[in-house]
């Protein structure tokens, strides 16, 4: 058994000394439950990825075996990853990613590993479904909840999980941490302002080479539609594309996922099968969502862009601006917050109802950019 302070894998998650000390203590001997609270983007799913590589992996966590890169990437056969499809957890997604395999024969020697990220999101009956897993835990079982609103999860979840909280990241910390890890200078500060302090998403933003192509897509839609009526349904169908071929890419890069586990025909290997099951419903569920991820991020773009305008209006210059590299442009401010409020409208419609048409959403929000005040 290794020693408390092992588990070198943990030590990839920065900024959260006392969770991570917490968890190398509990990675020895683990409770079935623990719950990782705190702010978006501090560090919690990183922390989850790195705790359960620690659990799966027979080196101590060492972060560089077969256990462990899979581990860091979700791809644990041992592993099952349970996320929002819409607004909620569903009950039918609790019972067959969690409730069913926590009582099966694990594909590989070892623990099983749940993580349900958003877990607030769980709807009331796929909460009693998982509390009955709470209840009456499998001994080689261990369930990792993760959520930045804690207080929305029901008191009876919460009371049988061990709690880790999880301190907000300020801009400088994610800055300084993406410019160690080789990002430029500038780059770095830009996604930090962009990802509101999440170092995850800030991270993607300045190392993927089209970290910040929705940026470009939201600004370039959003001078479109200030030509006239057709701009604005010019600029709809522009960030339309712009998601279709983010939800094809995605597809296309979630078939690597599956490699690990097939036979040299491509077949599943017969230990792997539900698996590789749970992983390919999380790619669906993946690709159903990412159209709608994708129009998010671009609307906060326009979101932000806008926000420059009322900030410049007001006197505001360099590090008072989310975008220090755009020129935000001028208008009226009470102009330009009616522009905001619109935004936001579309956000929230979207991502509140899944049977919204999103052309029919975008064209209306392009249409209220673009009118004349």
């Amino acid at each position: 058994m290794p020693e408390p302070l092992a588990f070198p894998v943990l030590g990839k998650v920065p900024g959260q000394e006392r969770a991570i000390a917490f968890l190398r203590q509990a990675a020895s001997r683990p409770h079935h439950a623990y719950l990782l609270a705190g702010p978006e983007g501090g560090g919690k799913s990183l922390a989850a990825r790195a705790f359960a590589a620690a659990l799966l992996c027979s080196r101590g966590g060492c972060g560089e075996c077969r256990d462990c890169r899979l581990a860091l990437e979700d791809r644990h056969p041992n592993e099952a990853v349970v996320e929002p499809e819409g607004r909620d957890i569903h009950v039918d997604t609790v019972r067959s990613e969690v409730r069913h395999p926590a009582y099966r024969t694990a594909p590989e020697p070892g623990r099983k590993v749940f993580v349900i990220r958003e877990a607030d999101r769980l709807n009331p009956a796929a909460a009693d479904v998982l509390l009955k897993v709470l209840e009456e835990p499998p001994a080689d079982a261990v369930l990792l909840l993760l959520s930045a609103r804690p207080h929305e999860l029901p008191e009876t979840v919460v009371s049988r999980c061990h709690v880790v909280s999880f301190a907000p990241l300020s801009e400088a910390f994610v800055v300084d941490t993406l410019v160690r890890e080789g990002a430029d200078p500038q780059r770095a500060t830009l996604a930090a302002r962009l990802a509101g302090g999440n170092l995850g998403r800030a991270r993607r933003l300045a190392m993927d080479e089209d970290g910040l192509s929705f940026r470009q897509v939201a600004a370039e839609a959003l001078e479109v539609s200030r030509r006239d009526p057709s701009g604005a349904l010019e600029a709809a169908d522009l960030v339309l594309r712009a998601a279709e071929r983010y939800r094809k890419d995605l597809g296309e890069r979630q078939k690597e996922d599956l490699a690990p586990f097939l036979d040299a025909r491509g077949r599943a290997e017969e230990a792997y099968r539900g698996a590789i099951r749970r992983l390919e419903e999380r790619h669906k569920r993946q690709v159903r969502r990412a159209e709608r991820d994708y129009l998010d991020r671009a609307l906060l773009a326009i979101s932000a862009i806008l926000r420059d305008r009322v900030a410049t209006s007001v006197g505001a210059t360099g590090d008072l601006l989310m975008n220090p590299d755009l020129e935000p442009g001028s208008a009226p401010l009470p102009e330009t917050a009616i522009r905001i409020s619109a935004v936001e409208e579309a956000r929230a419609a979207l991502a509140e109802d899944l049977n919204l048409n999103p052309r029919l959403v975008l064209e209306r929000v392009f249409l209220r950019l673009g009118a004349p005040r």
